[in-house]
Parts: structure tokens; sequence; C-alpha cells
């Protein structure tokens, strides 16, 4: 895992930097650059608001203009518009792309249109979610989110010491793949099967900071002897930290989370939660466009999963599980 983090890192080059505007319009961008000729490329993201999707799309921008690539970049409306995301890849199977790159709202309801793309000799990519089946797409770039889930409940577990586990859990959507896989993982990291009476609450959020909010503040009702809380991601984690600290129980629970937005890494240096797991969305579209590149220009088609990294990133490490500080994170962060 360190070996893959360390050259996702270097061949980033760290553009995702702090403080990145939260709201980037639909953009074209192309150049004269030497590797990508008169290669043409789409980006299907799931919003153009939220900061980890404007993230991929900056830097899509970037590295397309680098690369001589002309990109055109489309977004559902919100999460979950999964007939946006599909007349998204028409429109661009009509302006005859060379390749597409696809973050999933629903892992199964973009496959016809994609089948429909691949089928013209357009190479589809997933970037941060993989599609149900992963080989309805040539390949994903993506985070481990299961490996994500797993470092998340590590730390948390091993933060606890010799207390015994009192867990409430905000998940995101239920079924999703993502919020699967990294729930899943943190079971096996902090060392629970699903049903474990240590787990004393459980409430899907839909990633969002005030559905999580209220979601804590009703657990904690029930629950406020809480001393763990698991978060799909990092809203949901400020939502969950707004609830616990309005009650007084700040000191008594360890939050995780995961992400590696900026956001995110400041409230880890504030004290918010304890730890966040960071991915690394700059890096799982440079490779997406890498890998289009090549295969229109001939050569191997991209396949398979690829993982392109996550990091703990925490200023109270524990032992056995590597990690950053939060200086470290603040200088590689998104968002």
């Amino acid at each position: 895992m360190r070996t893959q983090v360390v050259a996702a890192i270097a061949v980033a080059g760290l553009v995702a930097a702090c403080g990145s505007d939260g709201d980037a319009p639909t953009e074209e961008a192309g150049g004269e650059g030497a590797a990508g000729g008169d290669v043409s490329i789409g980006l299907v993201t799931k919003t153009e608001t939220n900061p980890f999707f404007v993230t991929m799309r900056e830097v899509a921008s970037e590295y397309a203009e680098e690369q001589g690539v002309e990109l055109t970049a489309l977004a559902g409306e919100f999460d979950g518009d999964n007939e946006g995301q599909v007349r998204a890849i028409e429109d661009l199977i009509a302006q005859g792309v060379d390749g597409i790159m696809i973050t999933p709202s629903n892992s199964s309801g973009v496959l016809g249109a994609i089948e429909q793309a691949r089928s013209q000799g357009i190479v589809v990519v997933a970037l941060d979610t993989a599609t149900d089946p992963e080989d309805a797409v040539d390949a994903t770039f993506a985070t481990d989110n299961f490996e994500a889930g797993r470092l998340q409940g590590a730390y948390v577990r091993a933060a606890l010491g010799d207390e015994e586990p009192r867990l409430i859990m905000l998940d995101g959507t239920a079924g999703g793949t993502v919020d699967t896989f990294r729930h899943d993982g943190f079971l096996e990291g902090f060392g629970l099967e699903e049903g474990d009476p240590a787990i004393v609450g459980m409430e899907n959020t839909q990633g969002d900071q005030n559905t999580a909010q209220t979601a804590m503040e009703n657990l904690l009702q029930r629950s406020p002897d809480v001393n763990a809380v698991y978060t799909i991601n990092e809203p949901a984690a400020r939502g969950a930290y707004a609830a616990i600290e309005a009650r007084g129980l700040a000191d008594q629970i360890t939050i995780g989370s995961i992400d590696g937005g900026c956001e995110g890494v400041q409230d880890v240096a504030d004290g918010k939660y304890a730890a966040t797991v960071m991915q690394f969305p700059a890096e799982m579209v440079r490779q997406g466009i890498d890998a289009i590149i090549e295969a229109a220009e001939g050569g191997e088609p991209p396949s398979g999963f690829v993982d392109t990294g996550s990091v703990v990133i925490t200023d109270d490490p524990v032992e056995g599980i590597e990690s950053e500080d939060t200086e470290w994170g603040l200088e590689n962060c998104w968002g």
C-alpha cells in the first residue's frame, strides 16, 4: 500500500490544492500537447458542485490541455441523477469522443448507455465508483473503498485502547457500492461482525452534513454512552461532530472518516475528528486520461481495477497503522 501511495503522489504532482472553487461550470479544454493529438474525451461526474468532483473537473481540464486532448465535462444535476448521467453519455456518443470517464451515481443504472458507447468503439473507464459488474467498463481507477474503510476501522479501534467499543455507524446511501465497501471494510478493520451488540446505532445519511447531524442527535438520545463513530465521508463527520459537541460529548467519542478534502483535514487538525483517510481524485483523472490516450493511439486498452491509493491522516498516530500528519495532509489535500 505504501508503494502505491507514494507512486500516486509522485504522478499527481500535488495539483489539487486547498481552496478550489466549489462551483465549477461545464467546461471544455484542448491544446497542442504532444501526447494527445486529436483525442477527445468526455468526463461525466455525479455533480458539478461537490468539491471532490470539482477537483476532478479542474484537474481533468488542466491535464487535458497539457496533453493536447479535447475535453468535454458534463455532470448530473444532483447526487443520484442517473438519468442525467445517461443523457450525458448519449451526448458524448453523438459527439464521437474517443473515451469517456464516468463517476457513476448508480453502479448499474448507466450500464445500457455504457454498453452503447463501447459497442461504438469508445473506451469507457469508471472513476471513484465501480460499476456493477465491474467489467461493464474497460477499467476502473478508484480508491479501494474496502481498504479505506478498513483503515478507518483499524485506526478508530486502536484509538479506543482498552475501552469496550460502543459504536455508531453513519452510512451513506443504502445499497451503494462505495457505501457498502466502506461499511464492510470498517467492520473488518474494527474487528466486528455485522449485528454485533457493540454497534449501538446505525443510520443512512446520504453523505450529507445536515442529515448526519440530525441522525447523530437522534442516536445520541438512545445511546449517550457511545465512544466511537464511523462516518461514510467528511460532511457526515462534520454533522456528527456538531451533534456530539452540542451534547458536550466531544472528549468521549472518537470519530473517523474518509475523503481527504482540505476542509476535512483541517477538521482533523482542529480536533473535530481523530482521523480521515485521504483519497486522490486527481490521480484517478490523470490515470484515466493517460489510459484513453494510449488506447486511442493504438496501444493496449485499459483493463481491470487500479487502486489510486489511500492514506490515514491524523495528528495522533497509533502503533501498527501507517499515517501522515495534518501538515502533510494540508499540502496534499483536494478541494
